[in-house]
C-alpha cells in the first residue's frame, strides 16, 4: 500500500489534537493509502517564523508532505476571512507548498470540536466511570460559544471528580491532548458546519 504524508501547520502545540481527526477524514475518503501525519513544530526553531506565508513555506521545507493542512481558528473573524487569509498566503509563495493544501478552520477554536463526546471527556479526565452530571453545550451551539477552551477546561475538571488540592494538580493540556484517543466515532463531529466543510474538501482531493 502506498504511503502518503500530511503535515499540519497549526497555531499552537495544543492543536496537535487535530491530527487524528485529519487522519480519520483522509482514510474515510482515500482508504487506498497509508496515511502518516505530522505537526510542523516550528516553535522549536531558533527563529520561528511569525507570518503565515513564512510558516507555510518553512513547514513545507522541513516537513514535506502530499497534503498540507493550514489551521487557523476563526476566533472573531468569519471563516471566509480566514480562508481568504490562507489563500492569500499560499498565493504569495513562489511555489506550491504541497501537492494539495487544505484550510482547517474550526469555529471558533479547536476546542469546540472536542466537545462532541461526553464519554471521551470523562475518559480523558482520568475518571471514565464518573457519575457527576456534565452539562455539555448542545451541538447546535458549539460554534457560537465565545470561549470553548474555558468550557472544555471546566468540563474536564468536573468530569475528574477531584476536589481541593487534587483539583489544583489537574493538567488541562495533558487531558485535552488525550481526548481524541477516546473517541469511538468521529462521525458526530460532522454535525458542525466547519468540520463538515473540511470533510467535504478532503473528499474532493485527487491522488491519481
Amino acid at each position: 500500500m502506498t504511503t502518503l504524508r500530511f503535515t499540519l501547520v497549526a497555531e499552537g502545540t495544543s492543536d496537535r489534537v487535530l491530527i487524528p481527526i485529519l487522519r480519520w477524514m483522509l482514510l474515510r475518503h482515500h482508504p487506498g493509502f497509508e496515511w502518516m501525519g505530522q505537526t510542523a513544530d516550528l516553535h522549536e526553531l531558533p527563529r520561528p517564523p511569525r507570518l503565515l506565508p513564512q510558516k507555510i513555506a518553512t513547514a513545507s521545507e522541513l516537513f514535506p508532505a502530499d497534503v498540507i493542512f493550514i489551521h487557523r481558528d476563526s476566533d472573531r473573524e468569519s471563516p471566509s476571512n480566514r480562508r481568504r487569509e490562507i489563500s492569500d498566503a499560499i498565493d504569495s509563495l513562489r511555489e506550491s507548498p504541497a501537492r494539495h493544501w487544505v484550510p482547517v478552520i474550526p469555529v471558533r477554536m479547536t476546542e469546540a470540536w472536542l466537545l462532541v463526546s461526553e464519554s471521551a471527556l470523562r475518559s480523558a479526565s482520568g475518571n471514565p466511570n464518573g457519575r457527576i452530571p456534565l452539562q455539555l453545550p448542545p451541538w447546535r451551539d458549539l460554534e457560537t460559544i465565545p470561549d470553548p477552551k474555558v468550557v472544555l477546561q471546566n468540563l474536564l475538571v468536573s468530569a475528574s471528580g477531584r476536589s481541593g488540592r487534587r483539583r489544583k494538580k489537574i493538567n488541562f493540556s495533558a487531558q485535552r491532548a488525550r481526548i481524541p484517543d477516546f473517541f469511538e466515532d468521529w462521525e458526530t463531529l460532522l454535525s458542525l458546519s466547519s468540520a463538515k466543510t473540511l470533510y467535504d474538501e478532503i473528499a474532493a482531493l485527487n491522488f491519481d
